[in-house]
């Protein structure tokens, strides 16, 4: 019986091509979407879950409290990790950890900037980070250590041992090699080339030794049996006990999850990249819907042909059981030669797909669970897709369908149009989708941010160039394609420095307000092009400006100041006078709003900050030559590098530009699957009004008239489908976009394009099948089969 199926099932398949490779080839892109994001889901799911003591390994957060508001850090004093595992017996082990650094690697003449991390000694014990050489146990106690990378290794001793070598960095210092590391997995977030004593670094930068300073992360080790509610109500208030004025309550953050759940608000967890796994495994569910419900419309317009094989079989003893086995099995079949096609459509797609999402996914044939998912997505398809073709096909009555033509009740009807009218409202979904998140993108890369990023590169200050930056400021200045030339503590794109203790007459002391800083050099303002609404810039011909400052109109706002320029302010106890106002500018992403920003001038450079270059326009390149070859001279045993800030700032809104372009793909193919469906019913309704468009014609209709007849009932269900998507749209992109401070509105001309754009598909997709069914002849029509 079951080969007798199969062969069936096959010469159906043969039989009807075109349908066919349809069918398939409209499940197979479904299913290859799904494929991809279900890999891509997967690897975001599994990131950093291969460390063995993940369960026991958490972030240390700090809430930070100020007057009506809760702000939420992963930076802790650089003190924190060697105290807190002394006090809390619970803590096994805890490491602080710098944010990525670039200091220069020398080895004899082979030199460059390498990025890796500065950890403390317990970190490779708690972290299953391997070593190829070395004991992980102490290759980070000894202070002047290094743990690198086989990368690295190759690269400073080639077809050396590296064990026991030196490696000078930035010019000053030496450190020993003391292991070498195994290549990282592929799944986990932390990505560096060395490891380096944290505590060598702290030795140097005294402000992290203080309790009221933040910068490193402290991550924590717990012991097996540890409670984390009694851990996190010990540390509750830990800070305190540190610094009597903090206003800072630490809570533990599970490690696994910090890569997925990293965004807060308001001391409550608020999301994070876990955001895109939803909506990506939402649209992935979405079109592989889409893909079914077009092989029910497919399967269901070619039931006609079918009927009277079904009543045969029923008249022989075949039972509904057995009928929706063989329909059943049929769609199944159809599911996996869908499969074959979409594993090579992925295979041909993955190298694009992981370029965008920067990603290495793979189609692992080897993993017996990655079959397992290959098996149950063929299944869930082909049992989804053959659901509602089986159930119908097996209930027909033998009588009827012998007797004559097979005629579909109304119920069967409604329920197939709103299969069509389902499809078409995801789509419009998506397309609408695609269209607020296009101008949302937009509109954060086109902002005036307050500020010019054009002709503005940057780049560190270090080496020589700390002692010397005045000679090479001036020097720099007189070359062509140079406008202006200034050094800042924070980069252009982000200060991330910031503190509570300013003051200034009449302040509620009782208040505990929060202010960014930034600690500047002359020409600072020219060179950023920010606009200055009151007062003036720094300047040399003011001695007391060492003392001044100037602030943005968030901080004028939060003072109480109207007009603030010449009014008295007090920062870290150095009392000075507002000399300046700047206009608000963006100096941190669109996710938040602008928030007080202060600015002191700190003339003397110290081993602080980034160089501003701001070339004149139509001369950057001019400007980049002469800046290199001003270095050179100045800082000759450091690498020239350099970055432009507008690419830095467009790379701060990567995550939104991967959703918009996957966007605009998905929707476009939930569409054009949609059309799929909807050419299915189109031929289906054309089948089934055969006669009756004969009868037409000898009666006179013309071939306009008929398609115009044919097409309304389609274009009417298109239009009940973006009555439904609207709303549905409306309220998931109002809340994606709350996500952002600054964000557009949702204008009813979004909805308007894509209602058009739908109906104009459907329109272009359903009048081939009218035309071709108005151009039959009458009497091929009428004639009696």
């Amino acid at each position: 019986m079951f080969t007798n199926y199969l062969t069936i099932a096959f010469r159906n398949l043969w039989k009807n091509k075109v349908y066919s490779f349809i069918n398939i080839m409209g499940l197979a892109l479904g299913m290859a979407c799904s494929l991809m994001i279900m890999l891509w889901v997967q690897d975001e799911v599994a990131m950093d879950a291969f460390h063995e003591n993940g369960p026991r390994l958490y972030r240390v957060m700090e809430n930070q409290f100020y007057s009506g508001k809760i702000e939420t850090y992963a930076s802790t004093p650089g003190i924190l990790a060697e105290n807190i595992v002394k006090d809390i017996p619970e803590i096994e082990k805890a490491s602080q950890m710098l944010w990525e650094e670039q200091p220069l690697f020398r080895v004899v003449n082979t030199f460059d900037k390498e990025k890796g991390r500065y950890v403390q000694g317990d970190f490779l014990t708690m972290f299953s980070f391997k070593l190829e050489q070395g004991d992980a146990r102490t290759a980070l106690k000894q202070p002047e250590g290094v743990v690198i990378s086989k990368k690295l290794a190759q690269k400073y001793f080639p077809n050396q041992n590296p064990l026991g070598k030196s490696i000078r960095i930035d010019n000053k210092d030496d450190v020993m090699v003391t292991g070498v590391l195994k290549d990282l997995p592929q799944n986990t977030s932390l990505k560096f080339d060395f490891l380096m004593s944290f505590d060598r670094w702290l030795k140097n930068n005294q402000w992290a030794n203080e309790w009221g300073n933040n910068g490193p992360r402290c991550y924590v080790m717990l012991s097996k049996n540890a409670s984390l509610a009694k851990v996190n109500a010990k540390i509750k208030g830990y800070i305190k006990t540190k610094n009597k004025d903090s206003n800072v309550e630490l809570f533990l953050q599970s490690y696994p999850e910090s890569y997925l759940y990293s965004n807060w608000d308001s001391g409550k967890q608020d999301g994070g990249r876990i955001d895109y796994v939803r909506i990506f495994s939402i649209i992935a569910i979405v079109i592989l819907l889409i893909a079914c419900i077009n092989f029910m419309n497919l399967a269901t317009a070619r039931s006609v042909k079918r009927a009277k094989e079904v009543g045969v079989r029923k008249v022989i003893g075949a039972v509904k059981g057995i009928l929706i086995g063989q329909f059943m099995g049929e769609a199944i079949l159809i599911a996996f030669c869908a499969l074959l096609f979409s594993i090579v459509l992925v295979f041909l797609l993955l190298p694009t797909f992981n370029l965008l999402t920067e990603k290495d996914l793979t189609l692992n044939f080897t993993d017996p669970s990655f079959l397992l998912i290959l098996v149950g997505l063929t299944l869930l398809t082909g049992v989804v897709a053959g659901s509602y073709p089986a159930l119908f096909m097996s209930s027909l009555n033998p009588v009827t369908v012998l007797k004559g033509a097979l005629k579909f009740k109304p119920g069967a009807t409604y329920f197939r149009q709103g299969l069509v009218v389902f499809q078409f409202a995801l789509s419009i979904t998506l397309i609408v989708g695609m269209i607020v998140v296009h101008q949302q993108i937009n509109y954060l890369q086109t902002k005036n941010a307050g500020y010019d990023r054009k002709n503005l590169l940057y780049m560190p200050l270090e080496g020589d160039l700390q002692k010397n930056f005045a000679s090479f400021k001036q020097e720099l200045q007189r070359q062509p394609g140079i406008k202006s030339v200034t050094c800042s503590q924070s980069d252009p794109l982000e200060v991330g420095s910031s503190t509570q203790g300013v003051q200034w007459p009449g302040k509620d002391t009782t208040q505990l307000l929060l202010f960014a800083n930034n600690a500047i050099t002359y020409d600072y303002i020219k060179t950023m092009g920010i606009q200055l609404i009151g007062g003036r810039d720094f300047s040399e011909q003011y001695g007391t400006d060492t003392t001044n400052y100037i602030i943005n109109e968030a901080s004028a706002k939060k003072m109480g100041y109207k007009d603030p320029v010449g009014k008295e302010m007090t920062m870290w106890g150095r009392k000075g006078t507002i000399v300046g106002l700047m206009k608000d500018f963006h100096y941190n992403t669109l996710h938040s709003a602008i928030e007080p920003l202060i600015l002191r001038l700190q003339p003397k450079t110290e081993n602080w900050g980034v160089i501003i270059i701001r070339a004149e326009g139509g001369k950057t390149p001019q400007a980049i030559a002469n800046t290199e070859k001003t270095f050179k001279k100045f800082n000759p045993n450091f690498p020239f590098k350099y970055l432009f800030a507008d690419q830095e700032y467009a790379n701060l809104y990567k995550s939104e530009n991967v959703v918009n372009k996957l966007a605009n793909y998905f929707a476009f193919l939930a569409i054009f699957i949609s059309c799929l469906g909807l050419f299915g019913l189109a031929a289906f309704t054309a089948e089934q009004r055969t006669k009756e468009i004969g009868v037409r014609k000898v009666l006179g209709a013309s071939v306009t008239n008929l398609v115009g007849m044919l097409s309304l009932d389609f274009i009417k269900l298109v239009v009940i489908a973006t009555l439904i998507a609207f709303p549905v749209a409306w309220y998931f992109l109002k809340n994606w976009l709350e996500k952002y401070a600054y964000r557009i509105d949702i204008e009813w001309w979004y909805f308007a394009l894509a209602a058009i754009a739908a109906v104009t598909i459907a329109l272009l997709t359903v009048s081939y099948q009218a035309i071709r069914a108005s151009l039959i002849n009458p009497i091929k029509s009428l004639k009696t089969e």
